[in-house]
């Protein structure tokens, strides 16, 4: 099943390859499903996966088709080179979970999961009750949704946290154009060092003084 949307204030630009980014604009499966590969690889990769899926059935994303796929015929669907992922086996085996779910409880259709939402919120739980999706995954996701997608119901940019955050770069949720992509990377491995600096003072901590 492929789902479109027309709630998109405008076009999306996550992967820099304007097929993906089309299909990411009017797809929320397409949409959800970059998010589910958005782990250990880069976010254009990782988003560009949903076209690269579609390509390999035949043209269409079809979350239906996908969760009823044999595991070892969609694992080896992403593993062929180049590979949807870094991590192609574990990762399609966690793309077929997600579109299980949708399919049992959403009709196949990602946007079901926010559409009648009454707060951000009840947006953010929806997402974080998908299989891999944790606090950080479901908050990043909830802006890229409030930010992009024209999915603002009240309290969205809280339920964020402070990935909703008018103005930062913190996430893919920032991101619109190759500034800022470069804006989000810098921002990351900042926050990246400055937890590296925090761990080897903790580690310097507990050894206490070196004998001299």
């Amino acid at each position: 099943m492929t789902v479109e949307s027309s709630t998109v204030p405008r076009p999306l630009w996550l992967t820099g390859d304007p097929d993906a980014d089309a299909l990411l604009s009017v797809d929320p499966n397409a949409l959800l499903l970059g998010m589910v590969l958005d782990q250990q690889v880069p976010m254009e990769k990782a988003f560009s996966g949903p076209k690269v899926i579609a390509e390999r059935m035949g043209g269409r994303l079809d979350v239906a088709a996908i969760a009823h796929a044999d595991q070892d015929a969609f694992a080896a669907l992403c593993a062929e080179r180049p590979a949807v992922h870094r991590f192609p086996g574990a990762m399609a085996a966690r793309v077929q979970a997600v579109c299980r779910v949708l399919v049992e409880t959403a009709d196949g259709d990602a946007a079901a999961l926010w559409r009648d939402a009454r707060s951000g919120d009840e947006v953010r739980r929806a997402i974080a009750a998908l299989p891999g999706f944790g606090d950080q995954k479901s908050a990043i996701f909830t802006a890229l949704l409030g930010k992009q997608y024209g999915v603002t119901p009240p309290g969205w940019r809280e339920a964020a946290g402070a990935y909703g955050e008018e103005g930062c770069f913190r996430s893919v949720a920032d991101v619109v154009d190759p500034d800022s992509l470069s804006r989000v990377r810098a921002a990351k491995k900042a926050a990246k060092a400055e937890i590296r600096a925090l761990e080897e003072q903790t580690r310097a901590a507990k050894a206490g003084p070196s004998a001299g």
